[in-house]
């Protein structure tokens, strides 16, 4: 009778059979799926005292899991909704080890039980056309990495390109023929072509005869040549909102990701009157219904729908005061 497996032997058959085997699940999941369980060990590391291969399964009950979402959500500061996203990658492990592991089945019945955290839906963030142009003015056009950002802040702003598809641009992908485009893999595998404006073309242009790549260098590299890391993504974000801040102070009160640049070309299209089925095919959305999202954040589209109503019949009364005995009393 073989030996029961243990939890380092599932949790490596769970990437290597189920995930990367079966699934042929893309390099995003498997890296989110990667650092939740790199999130957990440590953490468990730290707990426990012992090190992550003699951490077992009945060590990952329902009470140390849940002290670990905690965790992630007051210690490492994550939003609930990241707290839902590694919760997401528990489940599908221990459905992995309600299968391969049927003695722990009940334990993984109980982690599966666990439900994911309910949070304040709000309106997704944008930016407006002054913000925009204060970001793309930052960069510092006299230095290479000044325009190399200033080429990836534009193509990200006119394509809403998601932070995975930008760092992941080689230079092939990117062409400037007389019907210039953009080609990426997204979400769910899809392929999806984005056409470019002239002036993107021309600030595209520029940078790849500047970068001087093969066709699967990284389009927007880093000094060494490697690719950009989302760290690194969101850090030259950064850098640059800073500067754009002293000269447009609305961006002071915005927290500003590579996804509002997405939501902010997706502002824009709903703005100049562009469907909702074609916005969804530009973002690479899987339903349109995904869209809405950018009807409920567009006051303005509120507003003019507020103005085509009828004004109530509401006849206003004339002001009365109160009578001076009574005026007197209730000034007391």
């Amino acid at each position: 009778m073989s030996a029961a497996p243990t939890f380092p032997a599932l949790l490596e058959a769970f990437f290597t059979d189920r995930l990367i085997r079966q699934r042929q699940a893309s390099p995003h999941t498997l890296a989110s799926y990667r650092d939740t369980f790199c999130l957990l060990l440590a953490y468990a590391q730290r707990q426990l005292r012992k090190g992550a291969s003699h951490v077992t399964l009945p060590d990952l009950d329902t009470a140390f899991l849940g002290a670990f979402l905690d965790h992630l959500e007051h210690e490492r500061d994550n939003s609930a909704r990241s707290r839902n996203v590694r919760l997401a990658a528990i489940h599908s492990f221990f459905r992995y080890v309600a299968l391969h592991a049927p003695e722990h089945s009940a334990l993984a019945q109980r982690v599966l039980a666990i439900p994911s955290k309910r949070y304040v839906r709000r309106p997704v963030a944008f930016l407006s056309s002054v913000e925009v142009a204060a970001l793309l003015a930052a960069p510092d056009l006299g230095s290479w990495g000044g325009r190399r950002d200033r080429a990836l802040l534009l193509l990200a702003v006119q394509t809403g390109l998601r932070a995975a598809e930008i760092v992941g641009l080689c230079c092939e992908d990117i062409v400037l023929g007389p019907a210039a485009y953009v080609q990426c893999q997204g979400k769910g595998r899809k392929l999806r072509n984005t056409p470019l404006r002239k002036d993107t073309v021309t600030v595209l242009r520029a940078w790849l005869a500047e970068r001087r790549g093969r066709s699967s260098d990284p389009a927007f590299p880093t000094i060494s040549g490697t690719s950009l890391s989302h760290d690194a993504l969101q850090y030259l974000l950064n850098k640059h909102l800073a500067v754009a801040r002293r000269h447009c102070p609305s961006l002071a009160s915005k927290h500003v990701t590579p996804h509002v640049l997405r939501h902010t070309l997706a502002m824009d299209l709903l703005q100049h009157g562009v469907d909702r089925s074609v916005i969804a095919l530009w973002l690479g959305h899987e339903s349109v219904e995904t869209t809405a999202i950018y009807l409920q954040a567009d006051m303005k589209l509120k507003e003019q729908a507020l103005a085509k109503t009828d004004t109530a019949d509401i006849r206003l009364g004339r002001y009365k005061p109160d009578d001076h005995l009574l005026a007197f009393l209730k000034s007391l």
